[in-house]
């Protein structure tokens, strides 16, 4: 409960953070570069990290002497066969057993490593033995771990993805944090010369668990809040969702580091390699779980909020853009015709459905026709005159074919609908029999 009455602005050390971690990848790095220049044969990227033998081959020997010895006069002893990146141990606290690991293959010819052996002391040859490793062995492990490595973050992400909902943005933050761990350890494993081998990768696959342990804390928290927070803004929810498991998040770690000091105080050799290894992995992971990953989720969630902000403006000035078309659309067409389309289309359907209701209306009265006659008169007549056998001319009135809806077949086909504007217009006058002009109404 101690980090919760703390007044830490966690997520604002997010870009000091992060520049500590870059640091460290770098100086990793640059010691990475500076051990594959040493041979005196130019730059070897074999010799960027120190590898071990279940990687590079070689020879692995367990010498027991009869009577006890110094680990100073068994390096001394093979000094003169120019060994490999040799790494000799001591095993138990007799001092008689002692182990040696060796690039150089010994596999043919062991003769010339147990006469250096023997000028130490008397050799214990049923106790001891000497084991060769082959060149193609250790590539098929080193093609193993990286699977390994690429498999367990990928499974971490979908895991993390579908745990928070198909949360993207918790399962990317996990994998960034997990895939800076992993470089933090190979950079300070560079800076310490420590040989990477089986336990090394051991050490990664565990800190992969651990440190996904701790972050899915933190996250699920966050969520939890979110709901809890309503309201409030997300930087100060995902700092107080940081203060209120730093504590359990502490006390874990802290434990795992005492237990793993008493090793790398206390222990052989293997589990020396083994503690360091879990040591650097799960402070790197502990400190990005706490002040990188739940920062992180802050950094994306803004991105993300900024880049929906960003399309809903584009949309906006989209339907605008369209909006402001439309009426200029409509502006061009109500200039050229007096009225604009929507009315257009508006009236030609009320006409239309006057015409329908026209149609099943009752007829009192015999259907009445137009015919033209050979002096340019119009005279009426109904179906009663139609029946007596008269033919009609098929000549329709312009204004009866309009006021039909005859004329928007000619419309649909591309003409334009026609308006007489007969305003100011003053019709001829016809004189009348007492001679007095006649305006025709």
């Amino acid at each position: 409960m101690f980090f919760r009455r703390l007044n830490w602005n966690i997520v604002g050390w997010f870009k000091t953070v992060s520049t500590i971690s870059y640091l460290v990848i770098a100086l990793g790095i640059a010691a990475m570069i500076y051990h594959g220049f040493q041979g005196g044969q130019g730059f070897q990227p074999s010799h960027m990290l120190r590898l071990g033998l279940s990687f590079t081959g070689g020879t692995d020997i367990s010498v027991t002497y009869e009577q006890p010895t110094t680990l100073d006069a068994v390096k001394n002893a093979l000094a003169p066969l120019n060994l490999a990146d040799e790494r000799v141990t001591t095993a138990g606290t007799s001092g008689t057993q002692y182990l040696i690991e060796t690039q150089t293959a010994f596999a043919n010819d062991s003769t010339p490593m147990w006469n250096a052996l023997g000028k130490v002391g008397p050799v214990d040859r049923a106790a001891s033995q000497i084991t060769a490793i082959g060149p193609t062995l250790g590539g098929e492990y080193l093609r193993n771990a990286l699977w390994a490595l690429v498999i367990a973050l990928s499974i971490q992400f979908l895991y993390i993805a579908f745990r928070f909902g198909w949360n993207y943005i918790f399962g990317l933050v996990t994998v960034i944090a997990l895939v800076r761990d992993a470089a933090m350890m190979i950079g300070i494993y560079a800076l310490a010369d420590k040989p990477a081998d089986d336990a090394f990768l051991a050490a990664v696959l565990t800190v992969i668990g651990y440190s996904v342990m701790d972050t899915i804390v933190i996250l699920d928290r966050i969520r939890e809040n979110t709901k809890l927070m309503a309201g409030q803004p997300y930087d100060k929810i995902v700092n107080e969702s940081i203060k209120q498991t730093m504590t359990r998040s502490f006390n874990t770690l802290a434990t795992v580091v005492i237990t793993l000091v008493a090793l790398l105080a206390l222990g052989g050799a293997s589990l020396k390699n083994f503690a360091f290894a879990l040591l650097v992995g799960i402070c790197s992971g502990g400190y990005h779980s706490i002040f990188y990953s739940a920062p992180l989720v802050l950094v994306f969630r803004k991105r993300q909020l900024e880049a929906a902000a960003r399309h809903r403006r584009e949309g906006l000035a989209a339907d605008r853009t369209a909006s402001a078309r439309s009426h200029a659309e409509s502006t061009a067409l109500q200039s050229r015709s007096g009225m604009a389309r929507e009315d257009i289309v508006a009236a030609r359907r009320e006409r239309r459905e006057k015409q329908k209701a026209a149609a099943r209306a009752p007829q009192s009265s015999p259907a009445r026709y137009k015919r033209k006659r050979a002096d340019g008169t119009t005279a009426v007549v109904d179906e009663t005159t139609l029946a007596h056998g008269e033919e009609i001319d098929d000549t329709i009135d312009p204004l009866d074919a309009q006021n039909a809806g005859l004329h928007d077949a000619a419309y649909e086909a591309g003409h334009e609908e026609i308006n007489l504007n007969l305003e100011g217009f003053e019709p001829e006058q016809t004189p009348t029999e007492h001679g007095e002009p006649h305006s025709p109404q």
